[in-house]
């Protein structure tokens, strides 16, 4: 199989283009900072961003003029508040384009993406406000009787980026944790990127088959990119900043702390090992878990 490893500014700078839809998956951990920070640093423009719970890694890109729309479901820095810097596009003079679904109704989108279906059907819409605001959410009779549900249409990203924790060069990924829609979106996706916190010889990944979310064949570009998901987290190799979110609160509702953080923390480092050198051992030490292992599981040879 192919070995389809890149830099991170190499894959970013081939696979993201200007006007493009891309969609930064992850549910809570494994959200690719990394990926989102070098998007802003090579000033791509005019994208649209579909994310469930888009969170502060989207309210940096769309601070830093990356993104004209968002396609989404909930959006708030998580436990704190507001997104600031979306919060002043939507109510100021130069808007975001914006659709709004429930997670469900976003995990339907990617899942008939994927599947090749026209749309997806669901009932959670009832009594909802959403229909009203979102002409894409279509009520519609049931073929199979008198009921009517929702109906939302497939959503195709020109890019998925996916953060796991292990791959193989050729782009076989496991996930471990906490699982979103990054299979759905990934399926759903023209492009694929596959960002790692580690890499793993093939045989790692055939002894563990049932983790594998993500298969090669899928793949454009596998990017190893240990710590890439500060201030979230990836399960088993380093916690959740929560004093990152608290932070953000305060640096957000201020366009100017904003801009300078971006200018420190984005522009003023060349990659991801500069961003987790300048944050330094003492911090990464804090964010360090203790061992949790799962027990282990005979799969079986044949004799």
């Amino acid at each position: 199989m192919p070995d389809k490893r890149a830099s991170m500014h190499d894959a970013v700078a081939d696979l993201v283009r200007d006007g493009e839809t891309v969609a930064i998956e992850g549910f809570t951990h494994l959200i690719s900072f990394a990926a989102g920070h070098e998007i802003i640093r090579q000033r791509k423009r005019h994208l649209t961003l579909c994310r469930l719970t888009p969170d502060l890694i989207y309210d940096q890109m769309v601070a830093a003029g990356v993104a004209d729309g968002l396609v989404f479901s909930w959006l708030g820095n998580p436990g704190v508040g507001s997104l600031h810097a979306i919060r002043r596009r939507l109510e100021g003079g130069n808007p975001l384009q914006i659709e709004e679904y429930s997670h469900f109704g976003m995990v339907g989108r990617y899942t008939a993406g994927a599947a090749g279906l026209p749309f997806y059907p669901l009932r959670s819409y009832q009594g909802s406000d959403l229909p009203a605001v979102n002409p894409k959410i279509v009520p519609i009779q049931s073929p199979y009787g008198d009921e009517t549900v929702y109906a939302v249409p497939p959503l195709h990203p020109d890019v998925a980026i996916v953060h796991v924790q292990r791959a193989d060069a050729s782009g076989n990924a496991q996930i471990w944790g906490l699982l979103g829609c990054q299979r759905e979106a990934a399926f759903a996706a023209d492009r694929v990127i596959v960002v790692a916190e580690e890499l793993v010889e093939e045989a790692v990944i055939r002894a563990d088959p049932n983790r594998t979310v993500i298969p090669h064949a899928i793949v454009d570009a596998v990017v190893i990119e240990p710590r890439g998901c500060h201030p979230s987290y990836a399960q088993g190799y380093y916690d959740r900043d929560n004093r990152f979110y608290l932070d953000w609160e305060a640096i957000s509702r201020d366009p100017e702390q904003l801009d300078a953080w971006l200018g420190e923390w984005v522009y003023g480092v060349a990659s991801r090992q500069e961003y987790a050198e300048k944050l330094g051992a003492e911090r990464w030490d804090e964010l360090t878990p203790g061992p949790a292992p799962a027990a282990p599981v005979d799969y079986g040879s044949y004799q």
